[in-house]
């Protein structure tokens, strides 16, 4: 195991969940709903059950091994995550794109790592042990720099005269604190896999890949709720219509196809290099993961929106705010690298 190893695998995953939503840019004439559950195919049942099918020859005697309670509970954190899933872009239409970002972002960071271990009692154990100190100094760091985060786009979206939808601080707060609790399930979900871990390490399979086969029930449960929500706007909203959707020309159904597939591979692709950046940390200090990915996540974030010049023309006020958000969540990493090698 290595702690660079364990960063770096964190960074790369947050920088696909960052970049996910741009090949869904490039799709046209298709509904959300319906272009968000063609994505959803490829990152919640393929790709996770594809990859498991390649790790596992047998995948019936694998999981006869696991108690039915452990399933239960990957599909009831996964359910948790969808319901999360779905809150965060009602949160970005009641409070604006930054300030949404930045209350769920925080809370998801501050809930998906301290709760599990508060759940299990270990928390006070955790805090006596070598290098908590730098550790939870550095998620606090890591807060700090997605509040500077925040307030850099909130100057951008002031400059720029843009709006939330239907501005409503009382709801988009109410729903960014749901968010931020529930979008944790998949942190949560990870905790709860151990019987499939000590399976996979059992199997031989190597320690990157002995999470991966949880990802299909976790994933399951987010899909679940994520695709009865877009089957009930379909069937319920008159300007929502799938035959309207797939009347298009064949040269746009497959541009379409296309994109919403890549896209959801690389919302996928977020959680497997999770999987190896969980999985090169120290188990002591597994709690951790979850604040290197979301922190990770709004770091890559702003550079993107900078490489796609999302920030022309604001002026430099809130570009160097937002460099200096990126700076300090950098520099977060690093504290919790040192406290992890401590």
């Amino acid at each position: 195991m290595s702690v660079v190893a364990g960063i770096g695998w964190h960074l790369v995953g947050a920088a696909s969940a960052a970049a996910f939503y741009a090949p869904y840019k490039k799709v046209e004439g298709w509904s959300w709903e319906f272009m968000w559950s063609i994505g959803g195919i490829f990152s919640w049942v393929l790709m996770p059950w594809i990859v498991t099918m390649m790790l596992v020859p047998d995948l019936g005697a694998f999981y006869s091994h696991i108690p039915i309670s452990t399933f239960a509970m990957l599909m009831f954190c996964g359910a948790l995550w969808g319901i999360g899933n779905i809150t965060y872009g009602l949160t970005m239409r009641y409070l604006g794109l930054s300030m949404g970002i930045g209350i769920a972002i925080g809370l998801n960071l501050a809930v998906g790592t301290l709760l599990p271990p508060i759940i299990k009692g270990k928390l006070g154990e955790l805090l006596a042990s070598n290098g908590s100190t730098l550790t939870m100094i550095g998620i606090a760091v890591a807060l700090v720099g997605i509040a500077i985060v925040t307030y850099a786009g909130n100057e951008k979206e002031k400059v720029m005269g843009q709006k939330a939808e239907e501005f409503d601080l009382k709801k988009g707060v109410s729903l960014a604190i749901v968010c931020g609790i529930f979008s944790a399930g998949f942190a949560f979900g990870l905790d709860a896999a151990g019987p499939i871990r000590e399976q996979s390490e059992a199997l031989g399979i190597n320690y990157l890949y002995v999470a991966m086969p949880a990802y299909g029930f976790i994933m399951g449960g987010g899909a679940i709720v994520n695709f009865a929500f877009c089957l009930w706007n379909i069937f319920t909203k008159e300007e929502i219509s799938v035959r309207r959707d797939m009347s298009l020309a064949k040269s746009l159904l497959m541009r379409n196809l296309i994109f919403s597939a890549i896209g959801g591979i690389m919302w996928y692709l977020q959680f497997f290099f999770y999987g190896w950046g969980e999985a090169s940390v120290p188990k002591d200090l597994s709690y951790i993961n979850w604040m290197l990915h979301m922190s990770g996540y709004v770091l890559f974030g702003g550079v993107i929106g900078l490489i796609m010049a999302e920030w022309k023309g604001v002026g430099t006020r809130p570009v160097r705010f937002l460099i200096f958000g990126l700076l300090v969540i950098t520099a977060a990493a690093n504290i919790v690298g040192l406290g992890m090698a401590s």
